[in-house]
């Protein structure tokens, strides 16, 4: 048999109805998709908690459920539905993807990898490659992070293979924030640990469920405190911060406690 009877022998042959049957198809499923989207955001604006970040969380899920069946759908219309016609299709689609698309294979693939293993949800605060933000949406080769300067970061899943992903939340409500106090050694450390407790138990941003944790260091240059706490939403992580350090600051100064002049290489380092 002639090489290109074969070929042309694994195909269905495509009528009017078919095509028509295809786009339906097609057109379906990216309807579904966006009345999903815009139904599970809209109910999680009227959640909080876990509940909203378990709610965004489904939407990519559903998203690849739904293409899954699409594809399904559509592959009978395209290719005669027999055993070694289909084995014969997807074998030349992975050979075409392996050469021609290994990176954006690679990338789908991890996406799928994200959907079982959960490295990121939708609403957790991540931080990969130095790019720092939320997930706002998570598709099928890519992660879209919105920074705090309200910059729309996208990156690739294959980040997932090769690189540390840091998830400040982990697909809960709980994100710890930290506020740093440069002090010279020349001060009362249970009176300062006192009034920064204190700073941080009468922020408006505080999750009162959760421990608040003042840290000392001690340093050549003098001492470091670190209040350790969490705000009521993850979003309120930098007015939070904000408000720690102002308030935290003032409390010093009224206190008579003087500060460190701090090396510029230790900006930064975790306590």
């Amino acid at each position: 048999m002639n090489p290109s009877d074969q070929i042309s022998g694994v195909f269905a042959n495509l009528n009017e109805a078919a095509v028509i049957q295809i786009i339906i198809i097609i057109a379906a499923a990216i309807s579904l998709i966006i009345f999903f989207r815009k139904i599970f955001s809209w109910i999680a604006d009227k959640l909080t908690g876990r509940y909203r970040l378990y709610t965004l969380a489904s939407v990519p899920v559903l998203r690849f459920l739904i293409i899954i069946l699409a594809v399904v759908m559509i592959i009978p219309r395209i290719v005669e539905p027999t055993f070694e016609n289909l084995v014969a299709v997807l074998g030349a689609l992975g050979l075409a993807l392996g050469f021609a698309f290994k990176d954006y294979a690679s990338s789908l693939i991890a996406g799928v990898v994200t959907l079982y293993e959960i490295p990121y949800r939708v609403g957790d605060w991540i931080e990969i490659d130095g790019a720092y933000g939320e997930v706002k949406s998570i598709n099928m080769r890519t992660v879209e992070i919105v920074t705090p300067g309200d910059t729309v970061v996208v990156i690739p899943h294959i980040k997932l293979w090769d690189r540390l992903i840091f998830n400040a939340n982990d697909g809960t409500p709980n994100l710890q924030c930290s506020a740093d106090f440069y002090l010279h050694p020349r001060h009362d450390g249970s009176r300062v640990r006192n009034a920064l407790t204190d700073v941080a138990l009468t922020s408006p941003f505080l999750k009162l469920e959760n421990p608040v944790k003042v840290i000392a260091k001690e340093e050549p240059w003098g001492t470091l405190y670190r209040i350790r706490a969490y705000p009521v939403y993850p979003g309120d992580q930098f007015e939070f911060v904000s408000d720690l350090t102002i308030r935290g600051r003032a409390t010093l100064i009224k206190l008579g406690v003087e500060f460190a002049s701090v090396p510029s290489n230790v900006w930064g380092k975790k306590a």
